[in-house]
């Protein structure tokens, strides 16, 4: 599936096989999730993709060919594509061990073709291997909504003694989180929109404490917070219901405008902080974690011709869990 230009419509096109290059093995492409971050980028919220674009950073397939320097994966091994599909390893932010936020990264899905084809390169460094337990419908979202979630969940409590978690936007990357919390032995606080039920009993079936809208005050204060709705006015409502010294993380790439508040909110050593992309060692620690919470993730299935729809779905609030692309259906 191919995007021309933002604001259009995905395209299904036949194409050549990709060929791997140095350090890239070519993948069979057996599912690949449907992340609202594609949403910001068909939409045109993320600027500047690679056009014409393969979207998809969410992928799960087995390795059929690898090019110079690509030993990592043997061929007919299942590997994980995330997000994340490259850096340089020799800017400042690279030599201190934070490659997230390195100068020149490209991202698979954004910068790089990814996952909505039957085929797709990826550098071998940057994948990862998955763990048995899963299908591959099922590790899709692992790829991104847990990953970016478990890096916005490590940040928000980091500073240990977090006991009350709030998650703002119920949507692929919270119902993870959610388990993992729980299994850590967090009380989760779900906020959903406002009157939707079913996220709210989605959330509780998911062992959350509570769920209730993002309108309404949690019954206790919350010790952290993470915001996965691309929605600016959450932040202001997140520090209201934080008590002294908490963190507010926003997981999205993307976010509407933040509205003023007033300082008073923020005051007492609360901390609000952004996340950005994710690293490989995040990777290999939550795929270690996930299958001994362990991690289930509630999947919704469409034919890779049905990418638009999985999308329009997304956009419109009709997915609890994730949307994934099975590839080989």
């Amino acid at each position: 599936m191919i995007l021309d230009r933002p604001g259009e419509m995905l395209k299904l096109k036949r194409i050549p096989v990709p060929e791997p290059g140095p350090r890239q093995v070519l993948i069979r492409v057996h599912a690949c999730g449907v992340c609202r971050t594609d949403l910001h980028i068909l939409d045109g919220e993320l600027v500047g993709p690679k056009l014409p674009l393969i979207p998809g950073h969410e992928i799960v397939g087995t390795v059929v060919e690898s090019g110079q320097n690509a030993g990592r994966f043997a061929t007919g091994q299942r590997v994980g594509v995330p997000w994340l599909g490259y850096t340089d390893g020799r800017c400042s932010y690279c030599k201190k061990g934070r490659e997230n936020l390195c100068d020149n990264a490209r991202f698979t899905g954004y910068t790089l073709d990814g996952g909505y084809a039957e085929y797709a390169v990826a550098d071998s460094r940057y994948c990862f291997s998955l763990p048995s337990s899963y299908g591959d419908a099922e590790a899709a979202p692992l790829m991104c909504a847990g990953l970016i979630g478990y890096r916005s969940y490590r940040l928000a409590t980091m500073q240990g003694g977090v006991r009350r978690l709030g998650i703002y936007g119920f949507g692929a990357a919270a119902h993870i989180l959610c388990q993992v919390a729980a299994h850590q032995g967090m009380e989760v606080y779900a906020f959903t929109g406002p009157g939707d039920r079913s996220a709210q009993e989605f959330a509780l079936r998911l062992r959350a404490v509570w769920a209730g809208g993002s309108d309404q005050m949690p019954p206790r204060p919350l010790d952290a917070a993470i915001i996965f709705a691309p929605v600016g006015s959450l932040i202001p409502a997140a520090l209201r219901a934080t008590a002294k010294g908490g963190i507010i993380v926003c997981g999205g790439i993307h976010m509407s405008d933040i509205p003023s508040f007033p300082y008073e909110i923020l005051w007492e050593e609360r901390v609000l902080r952004s996340v950005a992309n994710l690293t490989r060692q995040d990777g290999i620690e939550f795929l270690e974690i996930a299958p001994r919470v362990p991690v289930k993730t509630d999947v919704q299935t469409y034919r890779l011709e049905d990418a638009n729809l999985a999308l329009d779905d997304l956009r419109q609030g009709r997915i609890k869990g994730a949307a994934v692309l099975d590839i080989l259906k």
